[in-house]
């Protein structure tokens, strides 16, 4: 391999820089003492992530200004196209947004990481898992985003796995993560070679120069979304979630969860948008269904969950449905001829992207300061940890404000311009724009409520009332590395929500769709559609709102000041435990109620009767379980066919030589009578 040629502008940099940094993570992660390799290692992959940033930021606002594109080519030895790295204006949102998430989870795991985390094997797992992930956005060729790919697979497994010795789920999660990633490997390389084979060439410019058709492009499609989903993590595909989430370490579960699932719609973008952009209408329609199924389904899993990390698991579902909705909902109107109104949908996708790569960074570090605080993360054994870690308290708020697409954050601003899509669709003309436009929008609708519950309840019963346990009772705010990627990230949403205008035009840029400005100095002009978004009239109403509470709040507490004495009867407020409180199972009951056969649900109500009296209970004990409906009903058979038919193999392996010989014979045989056909 010959030498990487000398760089002449800020995006060639930044890709060396990031292939130097991240090669001395590893370097580091190997080479540094136990007590010191947290700190040198985090420090270094949070220079790598500032590099991608940077590099991705440059890519995206230099294409659209001069259309600059000077690749890094790495020659190799196999006859075979060179490696490039070139990221183009989508790919540079995507590799900015992999950085800031790589750089936070990093800052964060410096001063969380530790057991098989801070090994060797993890810090190194980790490195090559970012810089694997900040690598396929710039990828200009199949072979490159294959290989970058992988790299991010196998970094992530190893990471996910490297806990196994001591816990007997991580095993599980593992095999799980890894069959799935590596099936999403798979349709890949089935898909790209389709499309290699049918253009002639790997590029990007050659298979979209080819412009496909027909049968090729069709099998293309129905491939690398299956590829893509798997990775992004859509129903049904979608097991592998809240599964590895759980079990990984929260750092490693932020950037999964906040960037690495975003690897899948970046790929979606670029198979719909570039490579393939003449498809049939049949196309749009199947990632809108993809997209609403998973985002309710999503959502509905998440309200019921109880383990905080399954929740946002499940919630990861939910975000990238409505993204994927978008798309399909963009791709469709494009197709429909109401190219401006496709531009907004477009641009509602990758708001929602962005702006879930910020809450869910602070929601999943969040929950690993709780774990590492508390050493639980079920909703019904903590409560008021407001009091206790108060920074990630106020942070892990600021991430559900977000997640609920309340004012003023980012994800308010992604949802209201993908309803304000919806809802200026021209649908009278075309009779499947209007039975296909009003269901979305039923769903998106439903979706965004559920998921207002959701995290009403993950702060709600996690952060307030009392706290449930003595682990609770005792908690302790994380150390100042944790604290800072939280206070980060919580500022990143906030920010998001705040000044949506600028960072919306740049995102335009790279779908290259019209119609959206800025509106004064931060607002959101969305000209294609006439409405318009000011966030600082919103923050000022909301200050109009909360101010007069606040302030009446304050004067009855000073003309009523508390008094801590026992009353002889206390209207039942004196006697008052944690076990009177609502917890995660009795907030999400009348939900389960509604949704009881799409949740699989079941309660159980134990009852201990009073030793001499059958009529008098001393103790009664409510459970309610969920579970997974399409992992129940299409995962667990196919797992047992598959085992069925593994014990029927063993019988071929009787050790007997002569049916070993027979076997070779047939195959033989068998092998002529194809190559003679």
């Amino acid at each position: 391999m010959t030498a990487l040629e000398v760089p002449t502008h800020l995006v060639d940099a930044g890709l060396i820089a990031q292939l130097l940094l991240g090669a001395l993570a590893v370097l580091v992660a190997v080479a540094a003492p136990a007590r010191l390799r947290s700190v040198l290692t985090g420090s270094v992959v949070v220079l790598a992530g500032i590099a991608a940033a940077v590099t991705g930021s440059a890519a995206l606002v230099g294409a659209v200004g001069v259309g600059l594109q000077i690749p890094v080519v790495l020659p190799l030895a196999a006859p075979l196209e060179p490696l490039v790295l070139a990221p183009d204006r989508l790919g540079g949102l995507f590799m900015a947004l992999a950085g800031v998430v790589v750089a936070l989870a990093a800052l964060f795991g410096i001063g969380y990481a530790h057991g098989p985390a801070a090994s060797r094997t993890g810090w190194t797992a980790f490195s090559v898992f970012a810089v694997g992930m900040q690598l396929v956005p710039a990828a200009t060729d199949a072979i490159t985003f294959l290989l970058a790919w992988e790299l991010m697979a196998g970094g992530s497994t190893a990471l996910l796995l490297a806990d196994h010795a001591s816990r007997e789920p991580v095993r599980r999660s593992t095999v799980w993560y890894s069959v799935m990633t590596h099936l999403s490997f798979l349709f890949l390389l089935a898909g790209f070679g389709v499309l290699a084979a049918a253009s002639g060439g790997t590029s990007w410019a050659s298979i979209s120069g080819a412009a496909l058709t027909g049968t090729p492009a069709t099998t293309a499609f129905v491939l690398l979304v299956a590829g893509f989903a798997t990775k992004a993590g859509l129903v049904p595909v979608h097991v592998w979630l809240p599964r590895a989430h759980p079990e990984a370490p929260s750092h490693m579960s932020a950037a999964m969860s906040a960037a690495m699932v975003k690897m899948g719609v970046y790929g979606l973008l670029l198979l719909t948008l570039r490579l393939l952009p003449t498809g049939p209408r049949w196309w749009s329609i199947v990632l809108i269904a993809l997209g609403t199924v998973s985002a309710l389904y999503g959502i509905l899993q998440a309200s019921v969950q109880a383990d905080l990390k399954q929740l946002l698991a499940y919630s990861t579902t939910e975000n990238l449905g409505l993204i994927t909705t978008a798309i399909g909902v963009g791709l469709l109107l494009r197709d429909s001829g109401q190219p401006a109104v496709a531009d907004v949908a477009l641009v509602a996708a990758l708001l929602l992207a962005v702006s879930h790569a910020a809450f869910k960074s602070v929601l999943f570090l969040g929950a690993g300061s709780v774990l590492q605080a508390t050493g639980e993360r079920d909703l019904d054994l903590l409560g008021g940890l407001a009091a206790r870690m108060p920074w990630t308290s106020g942070a892990f708020g600021v991430g559900a404000l977000g997640a609920a697409a309340l004012p003023v954050t980012g994800g308010f601003v992604a949802e209201w311009v993908l309803l304000q899509a919806l809802i200026h669709v021209g649908a009278q003309a075309d009779r499947l724009l209007a039975i296909v436009i009003p269901i979305t929008m039923g769903i998106v609708a439903l979706t965004i409520g559920l998921g207002l519950l959701t995290f009403v309840k993950a702060y709600g019963i996690g952060f307030l009332a009392r706290p449930r346990t003595p682990a609770a009772a005792q908690a302790h705010e994380a150390g100042p590395a944790m604290r800072s990627a939280l206070v980060l990230g919580a500022v990143l949403v906030v920010g998001l929500g705040l000044a949506p205008g600028p960072l919306t035009q740049a995102l335009a840029g790279a779908v290259s769709a019209g119609g959206v400005a800025t509106f004064g100095v931060t607002g959101l002009s969305l000209e294609a559609v006439g409405v318009v978004l000011h966030p600082v009239a919103l923050t000022l109403l909301a200050v109009a709102v909360l101010v007069p509470l606040v302030a009446v709040n304050a004067v009855l507490a000073r003309r009523h000041p508390r008094r801590d004495v026992t009353l002889a009867w206390g209207c039942g407020g004196e006697r008052t435990s944690p076990r009177m409180e609502y917890n995660a199972t009795s907030y999400s009951e009348p939900l389960v109620r509604v949704f009881r056969g799409s949740l699989q649900a079941s309660h159980v109500v134990d009852v201990v009767h009073h030793d001499q009296s059958p009529l008098l209970v001393e103790q009664m004990t409510y459970t309610q379980e969920t579970g997974d409906v399409i992992e129940h009903r299409l995962y667990q058979p196919a797992t047992r066919l598959a085992a069925r038919i593994g014990d029927l193999a063993r019988t071929v392996q009787n050790g007997s030589i002569h049916r070993y010989v027979g076997f070779s014979f047939a195959a033989l045989v068998l092998v002529l009578v194809v190559v003679a056909l």
